[in-house]
């Protein structure tokens, strides 16, 4: 079983008074990107009623974090970029 697959990963929800929820506990990375892209698009990620969206892994590290106003902010464009450069070399 691949790291990914492994069902380790959470997604949270954040709001304006610094309190949060988890939406997703312990599910494979491909559950938690759907929950994750699902609630950075709600109005409430519109609005500003959610300040901040995270998946993290089974050893509670931020693997994506999303933010109002601002959008994906990890990773950042730079190391997404320097990934692609990096992928597509080896392909």
């Amino acid at each position: 079983m691949d790291e990914i697959d492994r069902p380790e990963y959470s997604v949270a929800q954040f709001f304006p008074n610094d309190e949060h929820e988890y939406l997703c506990r312990f599910v494979p990375f491909a559950e938690a990107w759907r929950t994750f892209d699902r609630m950075t698009k709600t109005l409430g990620a519109r609005l500003g009623t959610t300040t901040r969206v995270i998946i993290t892994d089974g050893g509670d590290c931020t693997c994506v974090e999303w933010k109002f106003g601002e959008g994906l902010a990890y990773p950042t464009r730079e190391m997404l970029e320097a990934w692609n450069r990096k992928s597509s070399v080896h392909e």
